[in-house]
């Protein structure tokens, strides 16, 4: 195919060339009814570019093919069948998936327990058991590592039914799973494998990063290119091979989640962006690799900080480390990662992607060069520096036994019962009727119909306290949690 062109960019530029005008959605006109304050702070450029995708950029009936065109050429250049284009996320597409894989089958879906919580609510959309495969442990440094192959067919052992299986690879910490073997597990059982690989649309094109889904026979792949890539926010790709899932009821089940008022801006970013990679791909990510490589050695070297690598590879632990992930330890400075993240932003307005208890994570992409990289070292070695008191915290960190909570429920029929707040102390034993996550990384403590613990309570209140951000709880500070009501 020809790489070259991208349809949707093409089209975008020939609206505008053109001077359409439509009395249609959207209603600002392409800007020209939009608050002056509005645009200065927007730009006029995107209001210009936001328009009606059928009926607008395409005719009525999408005669030009625009969109099909686009994804055909996505699909060809990761090495899949076939790639749908969706504006509302890789949350969005990875619950069409499980649905796609799973709606309907009373077997249910093997689902790795570190899994996004857009995954949880795939499950409540569907009503699809999740049969939880355990991830690994490092009870030392507090941090879960990937499912194994062994431990997959294990729970193909105790499952045998259910109607496939969904891992996270990369995770948002950037370590990855064994896709291979684990693929090859379920199709010795002829059960397709969902990747949730939001983290990796960046993977297919160099030899250097961690391993592409498609390239190991996944049959489902789902990735935002937002993360990794240079697409706008909620830009998210599905890519399919194989004949264990029907592209048709993919495609269906996406249609029934996604938006009918998509984003052309958002579809004309993949599309580019998938030229880009294409031809200039394998240099960009080579550069961004070598940049990443020489920050993470520089941040190494500041007192009390641990650039991990080692620690996060080997037979008990991850598979592949994706090193644009920049993931650094300061639990040796005493500080938590939430008090770093917060100085960073106030002091040097940098952002990171991540923090936790001990760690922060800087994720590095083909648009950083050596100014930004120069920027972070500088940041956090001045922070070392200004030698800061850590706020003293007490984050009760629970075993790997304390966080593996009984469900009792379907997570859509706990989230949908009756139900009450309880004040947190009096939560244990309870079930509960919210998922309670930690984010970033946004996996869940605490899934809807899990029988909630003691220690884990512990963890996410004394976490609280100490910084961590629980979003999606209906009381964020934990004074109380929703569960299903008793009878």
């Amino acid at each position: 195919m020809d790489h070259s062109t991208a349809p949707l960019v093409a089209a975008v530029a020939d609206y505008r060339n053109k001077h359409r005008y439509g009395f249609t959605p959207p209603g600002h006109r392409q800007g020209r009814g939009v608050d002056d304050r509005v645009l200065a702070a927007l730009g006029a450029d995107a209001f210009a570019a936001d328009l009606l995708a059928n009926g607008g950029l395409d005719d009525r009936l999408a005669r030009n093919g625009y969109l099909t065109e686009a994804e055909d050429l996505m699909a060809d250049a990761v090495g899949a069948e076939t790639a749908f284009f969706s504006t509302c996320g890789s949350s969005l597409s990875v619950k069409a998936a499980m649905m796609a894989v799973a709606g309907g089958n009373d077997g249910g879906l093997l689902v790795a327990r570190d899994s996004h919580k857009s995954i949880v609510a795939g499950l409540i959309f569907s009503g699809v058991q999740p049969h939880w495969i355990s991830p690994r442990w490092d009870a030392e440094r507090h941090f879960s590592h990937p499912p194994s192959p062994e431990e997959v067919e294990q729970a193909w052992q105790e499952h045998p039914d259910a109607a496939g299986a969904v891992i996270v690879c990369p995770s948002p910490y950037g370590t990855c799973a064994d896709l291979r073997g684990i693929t090859e597990v379920c199709h010795a059982r002829g059960k397709p494998v969902i990747v949730d690989e939001a983290w990796g649309a960046h993977l297919p094109f160099h030899p250097e990063l961690p391993t592409w889904a498609m390239d190991v026979g996944a049959d489902v792949c789902v990735v935002s290119v937002h993360k990794m890539g240079m697409g706008f926010e909620q830009g998210s790709v599905f890519h399919l091979q194989g004949d264990l899932v029907d592209p048709g009821r993919l495609r269906r089940c996406a249609d029934l989640l996604m938006t009918t008022s998509p984003n052309v801006l958002i579809y004309a970013a993949l599309d580019g962006w998938r030229r880009q990679m294409v031809e200039f791909g394998h240099d960009l990510l080579g550069q961004a690799l070598d940049l990443a490589k020489r920050t993470r050695a520089e941040i190494d070297r500041i007192s009390g900080l641990t650039v991990m690598h080692d620690e996060l590879l080997g037979v008990e632990a991850s598979h592949d480390l994706d090193l644009l992930q920049i993931l650094v330890d300061v639990s040796e400075t005493g500080a938590t990662g939430y008090e770093v993240a917060d100085w960073l932003r106030e002091h040097h307005h940098l952002d990171v992607g991540l923090s936790d208890h001990r760690r922060v994570l800087a994720t590095m992409s083909t648009a950083d060069d050596d100014t930004s990289a120069e920027a972070l070292i500088d940041a956090l070695a001045l922070w070392r520096r200004a030698g800061l008191d850590p706020a003293p915290h007490h984050i009760t960190l629970p075993s790997p036994q304390d966080l593996q909570l009984d469900s009792v429920m379907l997570p859509r029929d706990a989230f949908f019962a009756p139900t009450e707040m309880v004040p947190i102390d009096k939560s244990p034993g309870r079930i509960a009727a919210e998922q309670l996550t930690p984010y970033p990384p946004g996996i869940p403590a605490i899934v809807p119909g899990e029988r909630i613990g003691d220690t884990v309570v512990e963890y996410l209140r004394s976490g609280v306290e100490a910084g961590m951000n629980v979003p999606d709880a209906s009381d964020p500070q934990l004074h109380n949690i929703r569960v299903v009501r008793q009878s």
